[in-house]
Order: structure tokens, then C-alpha cells, then sequence
């Protein structure tokens, strides 16, 4: 078990999210980066959706109550535990003992990290996830961000024989890794491509955008030139989802992340393939964007390819002897 001493920022309970739960109006929810939630659990025998801890640029720092292992992916936050001065890097399990603390500091690259318990954080189901739902206030931790004196319990706090573990491949435990340039976001066409002046979706393929300080966990905002705008009134609202590039009367694009509205009035003028999506939830102000364009059979095979990378990694897990 453990205990929040500080909570850092946007510190949160996510699985997959409610997917059957849009036709009542609620946002999806879930983790920003499913990659990362998928390698940590997956490190821990999980199920890939298991609920775990995301937090975004700062995490939190946590008093072990009790004996625990824990699995980290996405963006590295520096974790260590002070009283051993171990280092815990993302794409790892460790063993933690009662008395000790585990310390996160600010990311070094991308924007959430993951944290994982074995069997998954234990908290109810509510519309068929344990996801946070900020806008509704329920699930998670009472709808809210872990605050102070929150206790984060494991389903299965008696199984400590998973520490020492690696990810062991194909591909990196998150969808961002340290690299310098700017992040490629696979796109293709939305229903409202064509309603645009010819040149618009040139320019959003030619031009690197920079994500804005007003993105979150309901878009990610870019600035850049904007798009020329379309012609006649706005369509009607339409359903949205993850990944939507959708285009304001202001010309600047905003991606839907996992908590943007199960409808919107906005023409979209693209949407990013799936498999970029972790990539998506590691964006932060300042890092530059470009899309590139594809079509939809390329899409499809590329979802597949990661999905069988992901099934390749537990695989290899579920070979190899834990190691105590």
C-alpha cells in the first residue's frame, strides 16, 4: 500500500477508459498515453487496461506502507527512493519495502508518467472503468486528483516475486522516447477535408505547429500560421473522437485527447491514426508537431503491427522467470 505525501501535478487514477459510455454524453477518460499503461502493466502480469497512476510534468512522492512492487512507463520523472538511493527508470519494476518512499521529480522528456500496482490500483468500477472522469467528478479517487494522505491499495498486494523486471520489446515501454525534432502525427482525411480551400490541407501538412500552455487531457492546441477558413455556417454537431483534428474559426487546429466532448460543432479536417495516440498524450507546451498524411488501409496495418509488438512483449515476460 501507499500513502500520497505530496501529490504532484494532475496525479490521477486511469485505466482504458469508458468506451461503451458515450451515448449517455461522458467523455471516454483513460490514459493519455495507452502504450505506456499497456508496458506497465503488462511488465506486472496485468491486464493491459488495469488501472494505474498517471501523472503529468511533476509527479508525486509516496510513502510505502506496506511490501509492494511497482512497474513505471512513459516519460521518465527522475523516480528514485532516497533511503537506498536507488533509481527507478520507466520500462522497469522494483520491489519497495514498508518505510521506504518513492520520489518522483519533473519529467525529463514527454509529458506523463505511469505507475502501476499489481493487479491494477484498487478502486470501484463506475460505467464500466476505474478511470478519473474530472468533468463528471466520480470515478478514480472521488472523481479528483490524488491529494494528500490519499492510499493507493493494489488488487493483489500479496504478490511481490515481479521486481527486477525489463521491458523487453519490440519497441520502447511509451510512445515517446529522448529525441530531438519534431513529433510526426500520422493523419488522414476527416469529413470536412473537402470543405476547405484547396490549400488548407497543405499547409497543415507543411507547417510545424507548437503545442500551446493551454493544451490538456481534452486537446492538445497548436500554434502556427492558421488554416484559411472554410466557406458557409458551421455543420451540425457530429460525434468526435480521440485523435480529431479539429479546426476553430480561428484557424489554429486542436487534437481531442481522451477527455474531449462525445460531440462537437467544429468542421475536422483530419484525424490521427491510433497508433500515434500515445504520442499525442506525451505532448507538451513548446514541442513541435508536423502531420504527415496517410491512408486508411496504412492506418489499420500500423494499429495492428503495435498491437502484435505489444502481444510479442508479454510474451517474452510471461517466458522468462521473474526475478526476486
Amino acid at each position: 500500500m501507499l500513502e500520497v505525501l505530496g501529490p504532484g501535478m494532475h496525479t490521477t487514477v486511469q485505466d482504458a477508459g469508458r468506451l461503451e459510455a458515450s451515448s449517455l454524453g461522458v467523455p471516454r477518460s483513460g490514459a493519455c498515453d495507452p502504450l505506456a499503461l499497456a508496458a506497465a502493466n503488462i511488465l506486472l502480469g496485468n491486464a493491459p487496461d488495469a488501472a494505474a497512476l498517471e501523472f503529468e510534468l511533476m509527479g508525486p512522492e509516496l510513502a510505502v506502507l506496506e511490501p509492494c512492487v511497482v512497474a513505471l512507463a512513459g516519460a521518465d520523472f527522475q523516480a528514485k527512493v532516497p533511503e537506498d538511493g536507488r533509481r527507478l527508470r520507466p520500462g522497469t519494476t522494483h520491489l519497495l519495502r514498508a518505510g521506504s518512499t518513492l520520489s518522483f521529480g519533473a519529467a525529463r522528456d514527454g509529458a506523463r508518467g505511469y505507475l502501476a500496482v499489481v493487479g491494477g490500483v484498487d478502486v470501484p468500477v463506475i460505467l464500466g472503468s476505474r478511470s478519473t472522469a474530472r468533468i463528471g467528478g466520480f470515478g478514480g479517487c472521488e472523481g479528483r486528483p490524488l491529494q494528500e494522505g490519499d492510499r493507493i491499495r493494489p488488487a493483489h498486494p500479496d504478490v511481490l516475486g515481479l521486481g527486477g523486471r525489463s521491458w523487453p520489446g519490440p519497441g520502447p515501454s511509451s510512445g515517446i522516447v529522448a529525441h530531438v525534432g519534431a513529433r510526426t502525427v500520422h493523419i488522414v482525411e476527416g469529413p470536412h477535408a473537402a470543405e476547405f480551400p484547396p490549400d488548407a490541407l497543405a499547409l497543415l501538412l507543411e507547417t510545424a505547429w507548437t503545442v500551446t500552455p493551454r493544451s490538456d487531457r481534452m486537446g492538445v492546441r497548436l500554434g502556427g500560421l492558421p488554416l484559411p477558413p472554410a466557406e458557409g455556417p458551421e455543420p451540425a454537431s457530429l460525434g468526435m473522437t480521440w485523435g480529431t483534428v479539429q479546426v476553430p474559426a480561428g484557424g489554429a487546429p486542436i487534437i481531442l485527447l481522451v477527455d474531449h466532448g462525445t460531440v462537437g460543432g467544429y468542421r475536422v479536417i483530419a484525424v490521427a491514426a491510433s497508433v500515434d495516440r500515445p504520442i499525442l498524450g506525451q505532448l507538451r507546451a513548446g514541442d513541435e508537431v508536423r502531420f504527415a498524411r496517410i491512408e486508411m488501409a496504412r492506418a489499420r496495418r500500423m494499429a495492428v503491427d503495435a498491437a502484435e509488438a505489444l502481444r510479442t512483449a508479454d510474451s517474452r515476460l510471461r517466458m522468462a522467470e521473474p526475478m526476486a
